[in-house]
């Protein structure tokens, strides 16, 4: 263990080397001079300006880091208004120069600079022992060095006195600046910054007033932006003035976020555009215009969702407000105001789609429905091919606006025993006694008592896949008012123009499948090849056409026409709503009903098995009382969607 007296020793020494580190370090850094040391504070730009090498003296040391912000980065002219003033304090003019009197006089330019005396009227100011170095020798590298560096230093005090408001420092050194060589290019742009500072000085006054009363923008030139403008019209590189657009504009950005919070739209846009016309590219304009444009998506977001609940809840109107609203505020809209056209059109089906609405209280079904699409057609004959008086004419364009459903089938024997069955509904030839059947002896329709809905064109019982007949207006009308009530939807009998519009199925010949005999079988039609039981046949019928069927033929025996309609065109003929009227004078044109108070007398349309080809002609039509009942008329139902 080591004794007192030597521990005593080596604290004693240990002291006395710390005291001399530390002494050393002092003079090192306040005092160079003292150990031959020059700062190296922006050797970088001198030795840019000369190649001569570094004298053997010069001690090399690390840069402090405010040595190296000084020493690096752009041109001093260039630099951030802190570096430029930095740079105005500190450097060397020619202290690598070596001996002799040019050297002594850039030494002492040097040291005038750090000392502040850069441009004073004495004769060891920096700027006058420059200039007389650069009369001694003019081409001498330091010496161009040493003026390069000053002529950068006059020039970064003018922008910076200019920066500041202090016109008479700019003033000062630019005269300066005049005396030293090569400075005449730089002098013409700062003299007219330097004059218009006199004028320039008042108005930044007055827009600063101006800011303090909250007068920043606005109509007229008393306000802080058009001040802030005639000062950048006489500097525009007034930091100043640039400041201030800036804060003025920021006024604008917050008026439109307070009003995009707002949900007002209008005042957002209208306060983005004021910002806009007055910093156009200014980053603070393109954060906030995200801003708003995030918080508007947001909302679109929102109100989308308030939409889809509106349409869900079958409130078309205003699912089609909101979304409306939504895209306002940029929303994509299109796919769902589609479906909301959609909804209104087809009731979310599509044209040719087949559907059937089940019994909400009993068991049971209404017939398969096919959706029509809307659209507009010519309903009648034209006057050339006028072949029923007229009945047909005349010809006139129908639009029909709004889809709806028609039963893909005549209604069967079948579904109309099960309406009598549930409804305890008394069919017209029950309840009046018989209908007109085909009689096979002598070949015509004839009144037969006795003959009812469950029987089939010639009275026999009727297998239940056939379509009822026997049935009158009364009867099929009851049938559609009954499956309004099992199904919660509205059913009806077709109005005269959506049977003709859905018989033609687009079509616009004679036939559904053209202008005269079919090439094969597509419906249950008068042909030449057709006999009855005793194997009679017709008098009238299509040539060269057979379906083998005498007499109605199971629904769906033949061809779907183009909407997707059997039968529509023979089998049976089909009661429709209207009231029967000897011509088209005044008829609707948009689809509807020709309906008159209290008429007795309905419109049948479509051909059936034992029409002539002249009655099978989408045009045709006929009427009959409302109580009629035939073995070749039945119906079929439809709905609106």
């Amino acid at each position: 263990m080591p004794k007192p007296q030597s521990l005593t020793r080596q604290h004693a020494i240990g002291g006395a080397i710390g005291v001399a580190l530390l002494v050393f370090a002092l003079v090192y850094r306040f005092f160079p001079e003292a150990l031959k040391v020059e700062p190296a504070i922006l050797k970088s730009h001198a030795t840019a300006v000369s190649s001569a090498p570094v004298p053997a003296r010069v001690v090399q040391r690390r840069l402090t880091p405010a040595e190296s912000e000084l020493s690096a980065g752009p041109p001093i002219s260039l630099a951030p208004t802190a570096v430029i003033g930095a740079r105005a304090q500190a450097g060397a003019f020619g202290g690598q120069a070596g001996k002799g009197e040019i050297a002594q006089l850039l030494t002492g330019a040097g040291k005038a600079a750090r000392a502040g005396n850069l441009i004073g009227p004495d004769k060891d100011s920096a700027l006058v022992l420059v200039l007389q170095a650069a009369k001694q020798a003019p081409d001498d590298p330091h010496v161009k060095a040493a003026v390069s560096l000053l002529h950068a230093r006059l020039i970064a005090n003018v922008q910076q006195s200019l920066a500041t408001g202090d016109a008479d420092a700019a003033r000062a050194n630019l005269d300066a600046l005049k005396q030293l060589p090569g400075s005449q290019d730089d002098l013409p742009a700062l003299a007219t910054r330097i004059d218009a500072a006199a004028k320039v000085q008042p108005l930044l006054e007055q827009a600063s007033a101006l800011v303090q009363k909250g007068r920043l923008e606005g109509r007229g030139d008393d306000t802080a932006l058009a001040v802030y403008r005639k000062v950048l019209g006489l500097d525009p590189e007034n930091v100043v003035a640039r400041q201030g657009l800036q804060r003025v504009q920021q006024g604008s950005l917050d008026r439109a976020l307070s009003a995009a919070a707002q949900n007002d739209d209008a005042q957002a846009d209208a306060a983005l555009a004021d910002a806009a016309a007055i910093l156009p590219s200014s980053p603070a304009l393109a954060d906030t215009r995200a801003r708003i444009v995030a918080m508007r998506g947001g909302r679109a977001d929102n109100l989308m969702s308030q939409a889809e609940s509106a349409f869900d809840a079958g409130n078309l109107d205003l699912a089609q407000r909101i979304a409306e609203q939504a895209a306002a505020l940029g929303a994509s809209t299109e796919t769902f105001l589609a479906k909301v056209q959609n909804a209104r059109e087809y009731a979310n089906y599509h044209p040719g789609q087949v559907f059937t609405d089940h019994f909400l209280d009993i068991v049971g079904q209404a017939p398969a429905m096919v959706v029509i699409p809307r659209g507009n057609f010519m309903m009648g004959s034209p006057q050339r091919g006028r072949v029923q008086a007229s009945a047909e004419q005349p010809q006139h364009e129908v639009t029909l606006a709004k889809g709806f459903a028609l039963a893909r089938a005549e209604v069967t024997v079948g579904e109309f025993r099960e309406f009598v069955r549930s409804s305890g509904y008394v069919p017209d030839s029950d309840r009046l006694g018989g209908a007109s059947v085909y009689d096979e002896a002598n070949g015509r329709m004839q009144v037969r008592a006795g003959v009812g809905w469950q029987d089939d064109y010639a009275g026999q019982r009727a297998k239940p896949n056939y379509p009822v007949v026997n049935v009158s207006w009364n009867d099929a009308r009851a049938y559609a008012q009954w499956l309004s009530k099992r199904t919660g939807q509205h059913y009806r009998l077709a109005t005269e123009a959506e049977y003709e519009y859905a018989e033609r199925g687009g079509t616009t010949t004679q036939y559904w499948w053209g202008d005269g005999t079919p090439a094969h079988a597509v419906e249950n039609l008068t042909g030449s090849g057709d006999r009855s039981p005793t194997h009679r046949s017709w008098a009238n019928a299509f040539t060269g056409y057979s379906d083998n069927y005498w007499g109605p033929a199971p629904v769906m025996s033949f061809q779907a026409n183009p909407f997707g309609l059997y039968d529509i065109d023979g089998n049976v003929s089909e009661w429709v709503e209207d009231c029967w009227h000897e011509n088209y004078v005044r008829a609707p044109t948009d689809g509807s009903a020709w309906v008159n108070p209290g008429c007795d007398e309905r419109v049948i349309r479509g051909g059936s098995w034992g029409s002539a080809p002249d009655q099978d002609r989408s045009a045709f039509r006929m009427g009959a009382a409302a109580d009629s009942r035939s073995g070749r008329v039945g119906f079929r139902v439809a709905r609106d969607l």
